[in-house]
């Protein structure tokens, strides 16, 4: 009954099990963690506990929201003379005697390695040889947090737990919004782009390093992997530059024409579809030739027919001529054989490449050679 009369009933049983934290530290750190808060609740921590800080890490007390005292690596013991800040938030003017409330927040310092980041959407840039160009960029960059307490009031604020990839987002488009004003003030163009990449990275690092240090955050690196165009850009390229290796217009179309001929010998009208490859190849040329050359003047030639594709009829009636006109002057060699030239006739008779009065005539020809 004394006892119960002394704590006043109820509140015997509040007091026993008040719990007092006497070790604060954060032993098992996740590495994709960057802040964690110290799970105090309802508890009060231990006028002289022991605060243990281990090597990349920043411990951060924080009084009703306020930021107070920060620690770096090592074990203190917490009394007025280490809580100076904490001390003055308190109106402790001696050595507090009891317990006290408040939030431990731990900083994980080490340098986060291997970020991604990229353009989801084309950057326009000015390019000094093409003018506005539509580019994409990818890379990595790698950070730590430099100031705890900036980190504190600018990003996490008053949370439990705080991931690093809560801000890459964040981070990312920090990069891709000083990418146009990185790649417009190097004056590189975009065909050196790839040469110079280190240059564009340092660029980049210059421009983003006081940026990530308003959020109390330390860019260690920042690098440009690769610098690319949109498909449809692209394609334009490498006929550019397609037409850069051609050089010689004219020696390009002849090579092209030489290459059409086994491929329309291939094709359905035979030897006669060769003319229409070898004009279209031509025309062709000629026009590339002056599309690029727009300053020199072009000869006027004189109007030609269109060429038209010789019907089947046509071009049997021509090889039969040829055919004959061949045989009209067998014998004029004076020592070749008008046999073998019977039997060339007959072949064509035999693929059907001239008819039979074409080859009756052509025959009769020969003999008429033959008999004088």
């Amino acid at each position: 009954m004394v006892f119960k009369s002394i704590f006043g009933g109820a509140d015997v049983g509040g007091f026993i099990k008040k719990q007092f934290i006497d070790v604060i530290q954060w032993p098992n750190p996740e590495p994709e963690v960057l802040m964690w808060r110290f799970p105090i609740q309802d508890e009060e921590i231990q006028n002289g506990a022991s605060l243990t800080v281990r090597d990349s890490q920043a411990a951060m007390f924080v009084d009703e929201g306020v930021t107070a005292d920060v620690f770096t690596a090592g074990t203190y013991k917490l009394t007025t003379q280490n809580l100076p800040i904490l001390t003055n938030l308190k109106n402790w003017s001696r050595m507090f005697e009891s317990p006290f409330k408040s939030d431990v927040y731990f900083f994980n310092m080490r340098q986060q390695l291997s970020r991604r980041w990229g353009t989801s959407q084309p950057v326009t840039i000015r390019d000094s040889d093409f003018g506005a160009v539509a580019v994409r960029a990818f890379g990595m960059y790698s950070f730590r947090i430099a100031d705890p307490s900036l980190f504190f009031r600018e990003v996490t604020g008053v949370t439990v737990e705080y991931r690093g990839n809560q801000l890459e987002e964040q981070l990312r488009n920090l990069a891709v919004t000083n990418l146009a004003s990185a790649f417009g003030t190097s004056g590189i163009p975009f065909l050196d782009m790839a040469a110079n990449q280190v240059g564009l990275s340092h660029k980049m690092t210059e421009l983003l390093q006081p940026l990530f240090a308003r959020i109390g955050l330390l860019l260690e690196s920042f690098t440009v992997e690769s610098v690319t165009l949109p498909e449809a850009l692209q394609k334009r390229m490498d006929e550019r530059m397609g037409m850069g290796i051609i050089g010689d217009m004219s020696r390009y179309t002849q090579f092209q024409t030489a290459q059409a001929i086994p491929m329309a010998a291939q094709n359905e009208g035979g030897i006669a579809g060769i003319g229409a490859g070898i004009a279209a190849g031509m025309g062709m040329g000629n026009a590339m030739t002056q599309a690029m050359m727009p300053g020199i003047q072009q000869p006027q030639m004189p109007y030609q027919q269109p060429y038209q594709q010789p019907t089947l009829p046509q071009q049997t009636a021509a090889v039969g001529a040829g055919a004959a006109a061949g045989a009209a002057t067998v014998g004029t060699g004076g020592g070749e054989d008008l046999a073998s030239k019977l039997m060339q006739l007959k072949t064509l008779l035999d693929q059907g490449l001239i008819s039979q009065d074409d080859f009756d005539a052509a025959k009769a020809e020969v003999i008429k050679k033959i008999t004088g």
